[in-house]
């Protein structure tokens, strides 16, 4: 039951902070210190990913209409809008696909430590507050996705591509760089969670391959019980970041990035002296 438990806390934290540019990797791994789960170390290495499973059918219940091309509610036109959208996603995708399928062993093997993930979130923390400092006054070039260019989709996907660096935050990486290259907070939020569908679906299907399909009772229930937390965690996370971003710029969340990195590596720094 205890188990349980910490499945549920683990996906209220997934559906938060995978919306919000603040790593979900980082508070996961800070959650695994408090919270081990006492399913072993690849067990937890792929539920910290498929957990995420529920976290992206948020997006697709909250945009099926928008994202569904085949809907009878659609004109001919609004179709095939709806098919230039997904092309858009695919094309964004490919840099983080191609480099996921070619190099997620070595990543895993040597990206996946405590430093990296504090460095990650600064650094990122630092890049919210430049950039958003930066852009202050400035109006964006691309208020719709439909304007949004092959070169702009890629750039996109080059930042993408570098939140598989744990600690960086997909949302947050692939945020600065639209704002970056002139799209408005509201459209850069909107496509990094359709960049997300594709991407983590292949995240999740991939360690899932990885692991193997021998589960215990115990740890397909802490599975299904995190992803079903995360997809409702993550309605009112997503709901919630696109009425802020409204109102407000990302610099508290660059704040938030630096604060976190600096208890990461004040914590396991300490811990790896005192070991």
């Amino acid at each position: 039951m205890l188990e349980i438990l910490k499945a549920v806390i683990f996906g209220i934290v997934e559906g938060i902070t995978e919306w919000l540019p603040v790593s979900s990797t980082g508070h996961l791994i800070l959650l695994d210190e408090l919270l081990k789960l006492k399913q072993g170390d690849a067990f937890f290495e792929m539920f910290e990913v498929v957990i995420q499973l529920g976290a992206i059918l948020a997006v697709v219940v909250i945009y099926f209409h928008k994202l569904n091309p085949f809907s009878s509610r659609k004109t001919q036109k609004q179709k095939m809008m709806t098919i230039q959208l997904w092309v858009k996603v695919l094309i964004g995708c490919l840099p983080a696909g191609i480099v996921g399928l070619l190099f997620n062993d070595t990543i895993d093997k040597y990206l996946y430590h405590w430093y990296v993930v504090a460095a990650m979130l600064i650094i990122y923390g630092v890049l919210f507050i430049v950039v958003e400092n930066r852009q202050k006054g400035v109006e964006p070039k691309v208020t719709k996705i439909s304007q949004l260019t092959l070169p702009m989709l890629l750039m996109i996907g080059v930042f993408q591509m570098l939140s598989m660096i744990p600690g960086t935050s997909r949302s947050g990486a692939t945020i600065v760089g639209a704002i970056l290259i002139g799209v408005s907070r509201s459209v850069a939020a909107e496509f990094t969670f359709f960049l997300a569908i594709p991407v983590m679906f292949g995240a999740s299907g991939l360690k899932l391959i990885n692991f193997g399909f021998h589960y215990t009772p115990m740890q397909v229930a802490i599975l299904l019980v995190g992803v079903v937390v995360s997809f409702f965690v993550s309605i009112v996370a997503i709901e919630f970041l696109m009425k802020y971003i409204k109102k407000h710029d990302f610099k508290v969340f660059g704040y938030y990035r630096i604060v976190l990195g600096i208890i990461v590596l004040l914590y396991f720094g300490i811990t790896a002296l005192l070991a």
